[in-house]
């Protein structure tokens, strides 16, 4: 079992974890480059990321979804199903990438009605958006694409992909901002190209494995009526998970960029302490997508029960080494995001949060791995109702005035936590007894 969890895993770990390296990279681009309004840069990129990450991870469903169902057909060895599942996602991908580009201009209209920034601020955020907006449709197929190349237990593919467009993405925003001397919109444009790349080459990978599979598609079995409801019905619980995870998380944005530009620096680069122990741990809960999934289709309660045992066995110890390595080498950290004195002094208070960061979290994204892979998704939406309208929103207003900035970080503690707990109450009804 653990060589399973293992081949799945690792190459997600090594995928995931390239994601916020080049998100710090990008921040450490900005962060040293001579100029006075050094924060309204990296400002400009937290916020136009948060418009971002509301659009993208409110598509994330293509990707949860279709690894659940497709880790199922796999399970149950039906590869026809499996090519429909495809076309189903890649049908979605399309139609959400249109709706985006025609309505760029309202959305970041709208945005910046909702988002409080200073003017400079939303003016780079804007230029920004307006730019890596034409990056929609490749990231939202690629979407599609890695849930089902997980689903079909290819973790291999997924990562071959992901480190070939951060290594893009790197590489483009150095060019543009060191050498062509852009700025936010160089770090914007680089995003662009390296999404299409990495879309052209999932396309060859694609027909390199799997072209077989294409003639057993039929448009008929895909617009299947029933199958096609179970689809979006899952789906729509993980929209409307996804959209208050998204939430909360643009919510400590917004709300840091309302106490000054200052905390909005300090949070945004505290912030991907977890965004790095996140996508670690996603790599072991894509895992639990994929084998969850297969265990559930195939109608094996002994290893799916073994097999979620594992993955809290790895989730906790993996958790205990970010712990020891965030408390010890914290602010030995910062100086690798920014070299702004300024900047490192006043987020050296906040760091004690960080340290706890990997403990109170990783159940919540096992959990989460584990409830995609056997497409129970009703809990999981109803989990984030809870902790999201019950407990995060109620702690930041009752906090916020007493603690500052503390008090929206342990708002934040808070939320991560109520959702493991509760996931870890649904779990044997909605995943261990649904066999």
């Amino acid at each position: 079992m653990n060589k399973q969890i293992l081949r799945l895993a690792v190459p997600f770990v090594i995928s995931n974890i390239t994601v916020p390296l080049v998100g710090m990279i990008d921040l450490a681009l900005l962060g040293h480059i001579k100029a006075t309004n050094i924060e309204d840069y990296i400002g400009a990129i937290a916020l136009g990321g948060m418009i971002f990450n509301i659009i993208y991870w409110g598509f994330g469903f293509l990707r949860m979804g279709t690894s659940g169902f497709t880790a199922q057909a796999f399970g149950k060895a039906d590869e026809k199903e499996s090519i429909l599942i495809l076309g189903r996602a890649m049908t979605v991908a399309l139609a959400g990438s249109i709706l985006i580009l025609a309505l760029q201009h309202p959305i970041v209209w709208l945005s910046f009605i909702i988002i409080d920034g200073s003017p400079a601020v939303e003016k780079f955020a804007r230029e920004y958006f307006l730019i890596r907006v034409y990056a929609a449709p490749a990231t939202i197929t690629l979407y599609a694409f890695f849930g089902w190349f997980l689903g079909m237990q290819n973790a291999l593919y997924p990562m071959i992909i992901t480190v070939l467009i951060n290594l893009l993405n790197t590489g483009f925003n150095y060019i543009f901002i060191y050498e062509l001397g852009m700025r936010h919109d160089g770090v914007a444009l680089g995003t662009v190209l390296a999404q299409y790349s990495g879309l052209i080459l999932a396309v060859i990978l694609f027909a390199k494995k799997y072209t077989s599979l294409i003639k057993k598609w039929e448009y008929k079995a895909m617009i299947r009526l029933a199958a096609l409801k179970e689809f979006f019905m899952v789906n729509r619980d993980i929209v409307i998970r996804t959209l208050l995870l998204v939430f909360a998380f643009s919510f400590f944005t917004n709300q840091s960029a309302g106490i000054s530009d200052e905390v909005l620096a300090v949070n945004t680069i505290l912030l991907q302490y977890l965004f790095i122990f996140s996508y670690f741990i996603d790599g072991f809960a894509n895992a639990a997508e994929a084998l969850v999934g297969k265990y559930v289709g195939a109608n094996d309660k002994k290893l799916l029960k073994r097999s979620i045992g594992m993955l809290f066995l790895w989730g906790f110890f993996i958790s205990m080494a970010f712990t020891l390595v965030y408390f010890i080498s914290g602010e030995n950290l910062l100086t690798i995001l920014t070299s702004d004195p300024g900047v490192i002094e006043k987020a050296a208070p906040y760091l004690f949060w960080v340290g706890l960061v990997p403990f109170i979290t990783f159940a919540a994204f096992i959990w989460d791995g584990v409830f995609i892979g056997a497409t129970s998704t009703a809990p999981m939406r109803n989990t984030l109702i809870i902790a999201t309208l019950f407990i995060f929103l109620p702690a930041y207003y009752l906090l916020i005035g007493p603690m500052g900035n503390h008090g929206l970080w342990l708002a934040m503690m808070l939320f991560m936590f109520t959702r493991g707990f509760i996931l870890s109450l649904f779990a044997p009804k909605y995943v261990i007894n649904k066999i």
